[in-house]
């Protein structure tokens, strides 16, 4: 499973960015996808998931209300629209498929396959 990150860049407070994977190499359809980001120094952190068939996403509390997690199964691609960001969510944004059964998961050690990252800067 591959999996391309993209749509990270420099943006000022306040602002909106975008981030797209597109997944290859398995059935979209039947992966879990979530978004996890790691900034300078720290560990990684679960920010947002959904499920195989959509339904209810789950997002870190730092982030509820200001991030939407989005796929389109027919362009077997998840987004990650966050809005009103902050410095604090300066981080390499990483996307991450799971392949187990039932529901997303909101523990990073569930994901199975990882994108490459995709940085994005918040400046104050």
């Amino acid at each position: 499973v591959q999996l391309q990150a993209s749509g990270g860049g420099l943006v000022q407070a306040g602002d909106s960015l975008r981030l797209s994977c597109v997944v290859s190499g398995r059935i979209f359809s039947s992966l879990h996808m979530g978004w996890i980001r790691q900034a300078p120094g720290k560990e990684r952190e679960f920010v947002a998931a959904i499920s195989r068939r959509g339904g209810t996403p789950y997002y870190a509390n730092s982030v509820k209300g200001r991030f939407t997690i989005l796929r389109d199964n027919a362009k077997n691609s998840v987004y990650l629209q966050m809005n009103s960001l902050k410095p604090g969510d300066t981080a390499v944004y990483y996307c991450a498929a799971d392949t187990a059964q039932g529901i997303a998961s909101m523990d990073i050690n569930e994901y199975d396959y990882w994108g490459q990252g995709t940085q994005v800067t918040v400046s104050s």
